[in-house]
């Protein structure tokens, strides 16, 4: 296939990655790689890197945002990217060492979590109300989240629990070219017990550091293609623009499950492909 021809592909494919993504909250990453591996017959290492470079151009234009309307907390933010990007560095130093058979199944695993995560029902509550952390008092790992009608301070709990978190979140995002946001969500919500806004904005913030450290080492193994890279970041960008526009125009529970059906059969076209070593 002619560069003319391939490249309008990507970009509709990639448009439309965006578009799922920002309405199910996963990011277009989860479903980039494996579209161009399955259906374009990209090499997956060079599919990782074209997805990193996706990540951090959707995460900047976020992450500018939410730190405008003091959703995100810098401190923790900047914090918590020493794990995310040491992690990220492993990922990625594994990344190009591993077979990429076995980068597939990885993969595939990862996107089965991914399906159950967007099919699910989402309900969060208030944060706990854990003892604060010492290590948060020493470094001030708290904050205010503002809203209509008040002021909700917070002090984060369990440093050392999410900061582990975050080096195994970076560490997948650097393996697979994701943005891997869903686990530092967890991580901050469930072990640190930050409001759900704080942890969503600042994990958004902190996205595009992560993908960014890794993508030096695609980049430098040769990774990158411009030609790939370039529609695959202008297409996810444009797309996650126009699903966040919709997003409250649209029953968005009901896109979450047509996309968990969607990615568990690409999950396991995967993890089959993997284990026949065809990719």
């Amino acid at each position: 296939m002619s560069i003319l021809a391939f490249t309008p592909i990507v970009l509709g494919v990639c448009v439309a990655a965006g578009f799922v993504g920002a309405l199910t909250g996963l990011g277009g990453g989860v479903i980039v790689t494996p579209v161009l591996t399955l259906l374009l017959g990209v090499d997956i290492r060079y599919a990782i890197g074209a997805s990193l470079v996706s990540v951090i151009a959707t995460s900047s234009g976020a992450a500018a945002a939410y730190v405008r309307d003091g959703y995100s907390n810098l401190k923790i933010g900047m914090f918590l990217e020493i794990a995310t990007t040491f992690g990220a560095l492993f990922g990625a130093f594994l990344a190009t060492r591993l077979p990429t058979s076995a980068l597939s199944l990885i993969f595939g695993f990862v996107l089965l979590h991914s399906a159950w995560q967007s099919g699910r029902e989402h309900n969060h509550g208030r944060p706990g109300s854990g003892r604060p952390d010492p290590l948060a008092k020493r470094f001030e790992l708290s904050g205010t989240l503002r809203t209509a009608s008040s002021e909700e301070s917070y002090v984060a709990c369990r440093v050392k629990a999410g900061f582990a978190l975050m080096f195994g979140a970076g560490t997948v995002s650097g393996l697979l070219g994701i943005g891997s946001g869903a686990l530092k969500v967890i991580a901050m919500d469930q072990a640190m017990q930050l409001p759900f806004k704080v942890s969503t904005a600042t994990s958004n913030f902190m996205i595009g550091v992560t993908a960014a450290a890794s993508a030096g080492i695609y980049f430098t193994r040769g990774y990158i293609d411009p030609g790939l890279a370039m529609p695959v970041m202008l297409g996810v960008l444009g797309g996650s623009i126009v699903g966040a526009r919709l997003l409250p125009r649209l029953q968005v529970q009901t896109l979450r499950r047509v996309f968990a059906v969607v990615v568990a059969v690409m999950a396991v076209e995967m993890i089959v492909k993997g284990m026949q070593g065809a990719l």
